[in-house]
């Protein structure tokens, strides 16, 4: 497995982390409609364009299988191919992340429990918790720091 940052984000790039999005949000985003699902697919390729530091891994096959984006020291964004997922790949991102972008604080959905026990586990702790998300729907958000 490889990580690299990723400073050219060509269009078959953006196509496979939106199958990586994807697939990872059917996974464990199970409170969003197909509708709201399809949505924010929209925004996704345009998110992965902008964010300031895009990381992906890679599987054996120079394929990306994971992808986190960080913006100053905050995690906007981290998913793992449903098919990797329980791999470790997950870990490994987030460590690169506070390992070298000093990343300190992320959101995460609380109905996606698995992820806010992941980002526990890994040494962040919630501080802050939202009735709405950063769009202003309906998906309370628990605001992470590490500690």
């Amino acid at each position: 497995m490889n990580i690299i940052e990723v400073k050219d984000r060509t269009a078959p790039l953006i196509e496979q982390l939106l199958n990586v999005w994807e697939s990872s949000v059917k996974a464990t985003h199970h409170f969003l409609s197909e509708n709201e699902r399809e949505k924010i697919k929209r925004y996704v390729p345009q998110a992965l364009k902008e964010i300031p530091y895009l990381v992906i891994v890679e599987n054996e096959n120079q394929v990306p299988v994971g992808f986190m984006g960080i913006a100053e020291r905050h995690l906007e964004m981290l998913f793992i191919s449903n098919e990797e997922r329980g791999k470790g790949l997950g870990k490994k991102l987030l460590t690169y992340g506070i390992e070298n972008y000093s990343v300190y604080d992320l959101a995460v959905n609380e109905q996606n429990p698995l992820a806010r026990g992941f980002y526990e586990h890994m040494g962040f702790e919630v501080y802050k918790r939202t009735e709405c998300d950063e769009q202003g729907s309906p998906y309370p958000l628990f605001y992470m720091r590490f500690m």
